[in-house]
Order: structure tokens, then sequence, then C-alpha cells
């Protein structure tokens, strides 16, 4: 059995993925993965990657996808938030208008639900009386462990408009980290290329941050970071690959003898800036208090 689609502007620059999960149905990436490989989704008959970002008058067809979200439907669970939730979410509006909203999300908190979080950011949001009668739409993440700036749509063409301005880079993130030694440049690029699988399949990218150091010591250092391009994990990877890695980032680090383990990962999304019809938009999240605390700890100036 074959299905086709034509994609109009609503669905311009969406991924491939997240138009089947909103469009056909809401199943497990792994299934969609699986899809793609053995051929059930195409792309103007042509298999392409998860990642793909639809054109207008693209063709999606599905062969054979039998796929129902009733079959999976235990696996999409929503978050209800506590009271405590709630309570607390009224402090982290930095910007809230009519189309979109500018959180600073505390460490601890996924942006989405997913196999190892049900708590969750957006499902949070959506029942505080910044949201009544909106929808929080998705345009960027921020790990669960990162804090700081995310950037939320409140409908569907900003939702639209953010993602387009993201794959444009014509939004600006600048991220403040507190990593382990001491930079011999006090500015400069880091430029790698980074692994990530998709599925099975192993895949490269190639990934650019610019750095400024604000203050260091012989043992630590405050870095202004700004991600060019926008890879899983990038700045943890990039800096442990020089082997400057983030405070309580462990993951990405290695141990020995005399290094503990760090609950808190000092890296905080600071920044962002963007043009919208001739405006500019500049928001800035205030840095939380146990970034503060490390800074004093590790004898490094707050030089914000």
């Amino acid at each position: 059995m074959k299905n086709s689609y034509l994609i109009n502007d609503d669905f311009i620059s969406m991924r491939l993925d997240r138009w089947i999960k909103k469009n056909i149905s809401d199943i497990p990436q792994s299934l969609i993965e699986k899809s793609i490989r053995r051929g059930n989704i195409k792309i103007n008959n042509k298999k392409e990657k998860s990642s793909y970002k639809l054109k207008k008058n693209d063709k999606v067809f599905l062969y054979n996808f039998n796929y129902s979200s009733k079959k999976h439907k235990e696996k999409s669970v929503i978050y209800i938030p506590s009271k405590k939730d709630l309570t607390s979410s009224s402090d982290v509006f930095i910007e809230n208008n009519e189309n979109f909203a500018v959180i600073n999300k505390p460490a601890g908190i996924a942006v989405q639900s997913g196999t190892k979080s049900l708590k969750n950011i957006i499902d949070i949001i959506r029942k505080t009386k910044e949201f009544d009668g909106c929808q929080p739409y998705t345009v960027h993440r921020i790990d669960k462990e990162t804090t700081g700036i995310l950037l939320i749509a409140k409908n569907r063409k900003y939702a639209q408009l953010f993602t387009t301005l993201f794959r444009l880079r014509k939004i600006k993130k600048n991220y403040l980290g507190i990593t382990s030694g001491k930079f011999v440049n006090k500015k400069g690029k880091f430029e790698d290329i980074l692994y990530h699988f998709e599925g099975e399949k192993k895949i490269s990218s190639k990934a650019i941050t610019y750095y400024e150091v604000l203050d260091d010591n012989k043992g630590y250092s405050l870095l202004s970071l700004i991600p060019y391009t926008g890879r899983k994990h990038q700045l943890r990877k990039q800096l442990s690959i020089r082997g400057h890695f983030l405070i309580g980032d462990n993951k990405y680090r290695s141990y020995g003898k005399n290094i503990k383990k760090n609950n808190k990962l000092m890296l905080h999304a600071y920044k962002i800036s963007f043009t919208i019809d001739n405006v500019k938009y500049n928001f800035s999240a205030k840095i939380p208090k146990d970034f503060e605390y490390v800074l004093k700890k590790k004898y490094l100036k707050n030089v914000l």
C-alpha cells in the first residue's frame, strides 16, 4: 500500500521525522529510522535522512507504513506538573508576548519528555497562565543539565520562522562555561568533525565554535562560547577533545585519582539575539546561584 503527501507552506523546513510524528503517527524515533532504512518512507521517491528539511512541493511517500499511534500510546506520556512546578515556573520567564516566550531554564529539567526523562519544561509551561490558550512549539533545545535561555514559539507561524532563522544561522547564541585548565590563546575558534548515530548509521558533522577567555587562573577558565553550528553536545564535546572539560560534565570527561564527579554542569545559555521585521531582539538570562558559587570557589571573577 502506498500513500503520498504534498508538502505545503505550513511545513517548509520541518524535519522529516517531526512531520511524520505530527501528521502521521507519533511513533518512537527508532521505528521511523527503521522505516527509512527499509525504504518505507521516501521523499520524492528517494531515501533521505530523518533530519531532512522538507521543501515546498516535496512529496512524502509511505510504503506499507501501518504504524498506529494507538499501538505506542503507552510511550507517549505527558508529564503532569505539580503546584510547585507551576509556582517556580513563573520566575523563569524573561520575555512573554503573543508570538513567543523566552525563558531561563533551570538545571535538571529536559526540554521535552523522553525515554530517560518524564519531567520536562514544555509540559510545565503549557499549564502556566503565560501559555493559556497557546500551544508551545520547541524551535531549539539545550541539554537537560544546561541552564539558561530557551526560545519557545506560541504559534506555528513563529515556529516556522524561528526554524528558518536557526537554519540560516540568523540567531546568535552565547554560552558561558567554566572549564578545567588554562587556554594558551585567549580568543579563537574550535573546528572539529563530530560523530553521532542515526539508528545504526554513524554520521559525521562539522562543528565550529568561537570562544573567548573572560577570566582564568592556573586551574580553571571562564569562557564565552558562541556556536556557529548546532551539533548535539557540541560545546561539551569540543572542550573535552582539547582536554578542557566543563566542570560538572560527567559524560565527556575522564576521571583520575584526584578528580571527583560534580553533579552540576557549569554551562549556561547566557544570551540570544535575532532580528524580525527589522526589529532587533536581545535577551540575557541571569546566571544561577550554583554557577556564581563555582566561580567564587575556583577564584574566577564574575565579569558579567
